[in-house]
């Protein structure tokens, strides 16, 4: 029994956290946004009315995003197989049954080594013929590599790991490296594609893999998305709030604070300027992080990107798009800070930047 008091103890500790953190409507994104807009409804006197947010534009399915790779002749392959030099080991490697289901980037690896096998064996074949057959393989397959690269990077589990929208928003407090070294990867993972379309084939992508496994375990670009839907839907609602009074009974008379200016104040300093920017400022460092190496390695390949994938890219990847989530979003900021400073000069008080 006294072996179990210690262990119940630290389990009424771990309960009684979780209720605080459960009273505590700043600690969770939604929440927050929430209690901002129910807090600015008081103040204006007016009843907030909160629009459902929008859970997110998937990515198309990963069927509809691989694209076919062309085949050599298996005549040609079979051939190849039998030939006394290296290329005689990759392609039977292709052949086997672990080679016919190859994982995206294992496949990107084998058409390197391919070229580079093939490449190889050239200068030892004598017949005229099959120098030739050998030259129009390479040629094919040096073709097929933006295929084979786009089914390695949008084509893959780990990618949808990455930009599920299934792990909500991001958290208020998040590691200030989490995003930067995810950065990182991307951009090392896009200099190994730019590498590969400039006609370095010597790569052997040994990086890849743990790059794509770092995606795999992390979430962070998803729930970037699944914030910026939050705050553009929650930003919306507070400024019908403040438009509605701008447009009604001022708050303020002679440009004069007066009991209701110093409630707004108090909203606008202690829920605005103390919670929400610094989220808001969280989210735009994580997008500036994030958002230019994903849109790099999309841009990279936008001579392979398939129809159905532009869209997705267009609304999610391109910043400077006014229609797509991150012009949204600074929409909905800049009209936010205008009705605050239009509510603060009403009631002759200072003007924040916002």
């Amino acid at each position: 029994m006294g072996q179990l008091r210690p262990l119940l103890f630290g389990s009424s500790l771990v309960v009684i956290a979780l209720i605080l953190a459960g009273c505590d409507p700043f600690a969770q994104p939604d929440s927050m946004m929430d209690e901002y807009v129910e807090r600015v409804g008081r103040v204006m006197e007016r009843s907030p009315e909160l629009q459902p947010v929008p859970s997110g534009e998937r990515m198309p399915q990963r069927r509809q995003r691989r694209l076919a790779m062309p085949a050599l002749d298996m005549d040609m392959l079979d051939f190849l197989s039998l030939y006394g030099c290296e290329l005689q080991y990759v392609v039977g490697e292709r052949n086997s049954v672990m080679g016919r289901v190859m994982q995206p980037l294992n496949r990107l690896r084998y058409e390197l080594r391919f070229i580079r096998a093939a490449r190889d064996c050239l200068p030892a074949i004598e017949q005229p013929a099959l120098r030739r057959s050998i030259e129009q393989a390479i040629a094919s397959k040096v073709e097929a590599l933006p295929i084979a690269a786009w089914n390695a990077t949008w084509g893959t589990e780990e990618i949808e790991s990455l930009l599920t929208l299934s792990k909500g928003p991001l958290p208020t407090e998040l590691p200030s490296d989490q995003a930067r070294v995810l950065a990182g990867d991307m951009q090392h993972f896009n200099d190994m594609l730019a590498a590969v379309f400039a006609g370095d084939h010597s790569l052997t992508l040994e990086y890849a893999g743990p790059i794509q496994q770092r995606w795999e375990s992390q979430h962070l670009a998803g729930q970037l998305f699944l914030s910026a839907h939050l705050l553009t839907a929650r930003l919306g609602d507070a400024t019908r709030l403040l438009q509605t009074r701008l447009n009604g009974r001022p708050l303020c008379l002679d440009n004069k604070p007066n009991i209701h200016s110093k409630r707004m104040e108090g909203v606008l300093y202690n829920v605005y300027s103390a919670k929400v920017q610094p989220y808001l400022a969280q989210v735009r460092q994580v997008r500036d992080d994030l958002i230019p190496p994903l849109a790099r390695m999309a841009e990279l390949q936008s001579g392979t990107m398939p129809a159905n994938f532009l869209h997705w890219y267009r609304e999610y990847l391109v910043i400077e798009n006014p229609a797509g989530l991150w012009g949204r979003l600074d929409s909905a900021m800049k009209r936010h800070t205008e009705s605050w400073q239009r509510l603060l000069a009403q009631c002759g008080l200072g003007v924040p930047s916002g």
